[in-house]
């Protein structure tokens, strides 16, 4: 079992775990259910709870129907969707946390004074709050709850519709809508918002443990790109690009995030780290086979790109920039564009020796080995992808680097600088031989169209006087629920606001923000289902 006793400092871990956290009708530093707290239970009690809670959700059995990468529907059924990837996100988690926690319980035998070696690392992690697998798996779980319907692209739909047609500054973002389904839209059926989970699990799912409105007008001049954590993106006048909290759900996070003084400020916990690794792991590895399954990548096009970066490295490191994106598609031009990305972004750990080793390897085992033979549903083509997964996994889970004082763009948990380099090589193989596939271009339009046309007509019905009230009685108590909540926040913490603040436009951002709760609720059938609805005759 997990290692859940006391830390050296002598403090219950679950005492210092959770804060007190408040509900309409319960008030307690632990577990709540309709009858009050469980007071008596262990922290692994509590943690098991959360998982279930989570995994007896409705908005996680919705994520069968939500794209992974590309839709189900055009490639077969081998294809991962978002719940597929959220079990294998949460096993990676798992072996990964376990093995940070069996450090952990090292070191703490050591300092109890039993007779065992001290663990570095173990120490590292329990001084910053320890690392618990039901956490880690709780929060892979939890992940990609506020996907929308069609993934990312949903996602960048209903970002750029609410702050350019809705009048919601803060916009959407998939991270920030998971921690609001955890923490206020998902009732469990009681009478209480939220999933009313530990402290430890709400911080774990926090990737991105910042609002949007934090990195308002935060120019390059006074904070350069290798100065800001990842995902807070350049020069952003809108704030951050990724963020895990709305202004709505902020105090949820700054509860959360008060139970582990030992992380710095925008920091995550070590679970979260572990998760946020699991989720890099599994979205290189475990993607890559399903698209080797369906015949999605071409052994031809990527033996070409990976082979002529490394004849030419020489030659390409050579070209103007403004080159290279113009000639992206030549071979070996947009791995060249990736590793000026690579060392502009992280020079902390950008190597080009190291980049090199790494596209030698990816091009020897996937180029090579993996795609060496099509795919034809046999036993041998089962066992060649199988075992590149089983390899890879065991490879990454092996180059784990636990750091107290980590890189403002990286997290406690790591790669190594192998690894990282390994795994930024692998995800550029996704993403361009699989996300900027032509013929993709024509469904993502459509299914981009279906988002805007929903939130839009949403926003019409609910401003139509004689019909609103016929709207979808979720979506009107949702808009009720947003609307308070804005005013309480004007009058509570006024700073955490954006937009016009006035009473119409805290109405117009209330109805809005339940629109996008609304929308972002639905899967991809139901997406296309409601659209045919709402738009028919």
């Amino acid at each position: 079992m997990t290692h859940t006793g006391t830390e050296a400092a002598g403090t219950p871990r679950v005492a210092r775990r959770y804060v007190e956290h408040e509900t309409s009708q319960h008030r307690s530093a632990g577990i709540h259910d309709a009858d009050g707290p469980h007071e008596s239970m262990s922290a692994a009690q509590e943690f098991r709870i959360d998982l279930e809670r989570i995994r007896f959700s409705s908005y996680f059995a919705r994520l069968s129907d939500v794209t992974q990468v590309v839709p189900q529907s055009g490639v077969g059924p081998v294809m991962h969707n978002r719940l597929t990837h959220s079990l294998k996100v949460s096993a990676v988690a798992r072996v990964i946390a376990a093995q940070l926690a069996s450090q952990e319980a090292a070191h703490l035998a050591f300092a109890r004074g039993d007779d065992a070696a001290d663990d570095p690392t173990g120490a590292v992690v329990a001084r910053l709050g320890g690392c618990d697998t039901v956490v880690a798996q709780s929060a892979a779980h939890a992940h990609d709850l506020g996907h929308p319907p069609f993934g990312h692209l949903g996602e960048r739909v209903l970002d750029r519709v609410a702050r350019e047609r809705l009048g919601l500054a803060e916009g959407f973002e998939g991270n920030a809508q998971s921690f609001r389904i955890l923490t206020q839209l998902d009732t469990l059926g009681r009478d209480f918002p939220g999933l009313n989970l530990t402290a430890a699990t709400r911080a774990a799912t926090l990737k991105y443990p910042w609002t949007r409105s934090e990195w308002i007008g935060v120019s390059l001049a006074e904070l350069p790109v290798t100065e800001r954590p990842r995902g807070v993106g350049a020069d952003m006048v809108e704030g951050a690009e990724k963020f895990s909290a709305y202004s709505l759900d902020a105090a949820e996070m700054e509860s959360a995030l008060a139970a582990f003084p030992e992380i710095g400020a925008g920091v995550q916990t070590v679970e979260c780290a572990v998760m946020d690794l699991a989720d890099d792991i599994a979205y290189a590895v475990h993607d890559l086979d399903d698209f080797a399954r369906a015949g999605v990548l071409q052994q031809a096009a990527v033996q070409g790109e990976l082979r002529a970066w490394l004849a030419g490295s020489a030659a390409l490191a050579a070209i103007e920039l403004s080159v290279l994106e113009a000639s992206w598609r030549a071979p070996g031009h947009a791995l060249e564009l990736l590793w000026r990305r690579t060392q502009v972004k992280d020079a902390w750990i950008a190597d080009r020796d190291a980049f090199t080793e790494a596209v030698a390897r990816v091009s020897e085992e996937v180029a090579e080995s993996l795609l060496a033979t099509p795919f034809d549903g046999g036993i041998d083509s089962e066992r060649a992808v199988s075992g590149f997964t089983r390899r890879w996994i065991e490879h990454l889970r092996t180059s784990i680097v636990v750091e107290e004082q980590p890189h403002v763009r990286s997290g406690h948990v790591r790669l190594d600088r192998r690894a990282w380099h390994e795994v930024t090589v692998l995800k550029f193989v996704h993403a361009h031989f699989v996300l900027e596939r032509p013929d993709l271009g024509q469904s993502q339009r459509g299914q981009a169209r279906i988002v805007a046309d929903l939130a839009l007509g949403f926003d019409a019905w609910l401003a139509d006087p004689t019909d609103a009230g016929r709207a979808p009685r979720r979506l009107l108590e949702w808009v009720d629920e947003a609307t308070a909540a804005s005013f309480a926040l004007r009058r509570d913490r006024p700073e955490l606001l954006i937009g016009d603040t006035s009473d119409a436009g805290l109405r117009r951002q209330g109805r809005s923000r339940a629109i996008l709760d609304y929308v972002a609720a639905l899967s991809d059938q139901q997406a296309l289902t409601t659209h045919r609805a709402l738009t028919s005759g």
